[in-house]
């Protein structure tokens, strides 16, 4: 988008309004980001994070007041800092670690489109974050036009994504490097912040903005609020990585109709291994 700035000069005692062109250029406004942008452009991300340890008894002293001191301010009535622990350790960066980043995005196939998801889940989070990067520069290498979307992604997945890269002693790469990008140059669509059409005094769920766009639910054993619970009780990450898929899938499906096109039907969602 071109920027033009107006001047008002005065020529011969006359004041004359003259129209000058920027050469900056500016991103389109993100609530018609997503009406213009290709399909291929999406690269839909959601994340699954656990407390790092099981429960409160499990830290270390140190660690035990440094959770302390992060809570104490905000534990519900009746709530004790080791019973919140298990509570909300799981999604404060500090206390928690990444055990799977699920993947998806759009590819055309002759005449519609396919959506392709993949999932990285492990127990070594440095390990698993080092596979999520190169997934990532190999993209950027070949395709550097996309945009990490998902459902509160500002607020939580990208965040938090970079926090445990730095916790772990690693680099964030240029496109995860939101902090010090200038907001033109911002590659995030976030369907949560796009359903507030400039109402910031709701949160909206994915399952609420789902259930109200008639994008069917799929019906899952587990939701949210029981990830860790699986992680540490059952050490299922495969369900947990299936769980995170289909929320992805579900991105994927707002995303069409926000755009007014068809849903996706089950035969154009292939899963990698």
């Amino acid at each position: 988008m071109l920027l033009l700035f107006f001047f008002a000069v005065k020529i011969k005692s006359e004041w004359v309004l003259q129209i000058r062109p920027s050469f900056f250029i500016l991103a389109d406004k993100p609530y018609t980001m997503i009406a213009q942008m290709p399909l291929e452009h999406f690269l839909v991300i959601d994340i699954e994070t656990v407390s790092e340890k099981k429960d409160f008894e499990s830290l270390d002293p140190e660690w035990q007041h440094l959770w302390e001191e992060k809570v104490i301010r905000s534990l519900p009535g009746n709530t004790s800092v080791e019973e919140y622990y298990p509570q909300r350790a799981g999604v404060m960066a500090e206390f928690a670690k990444i055990v799977c980043i699920s993947i998806g995005y759009f590819k055309k196939e002759k005449d519609q489109h396919q959506f392709r998801v993949k999932s990285i889940f492990g127990e070594d989070e440095t390990e698993l974050l080092l596979q999520f990067v190169s997934t990532m520069n190999q993209l950027e290498a070949v395709h550097n036009r996309w945009s990490f979307t998902g459902h509160n992604i500002k607020e939580f997945d990208i965040p938090f994504l970079c926090r445990r890269l730095l916790i772990n002693g690693l680099g964030i790469p240029a496109y995860l490097d939101f902090q010090n990008m200038k907001p033109w140059e911002n590659n995030m669509v976030d369907t949560f912040q796009y359903w507030r059409f400039g109402d910031y005094k709701n949160y909206t769920s994915l399952k609420l903005l789902a259930a109200s766009l008639g994008i069917p639910s799929p019906k899952d054993d587990i939701d949210g609020s029981m990830v860790g619970s699986v992680y540490w009780n059952e050490k299922d990450l495969k369900r947990i990585a299936v769980y995170c898929q289909k929320d992805v899938v579900t991105v994927g499906n707002i995303i069409l109709r926000f755009k007014n096109l068809p849903l996706l039907t089950e035969e154009q969602v292939f899963y990698a291994k």
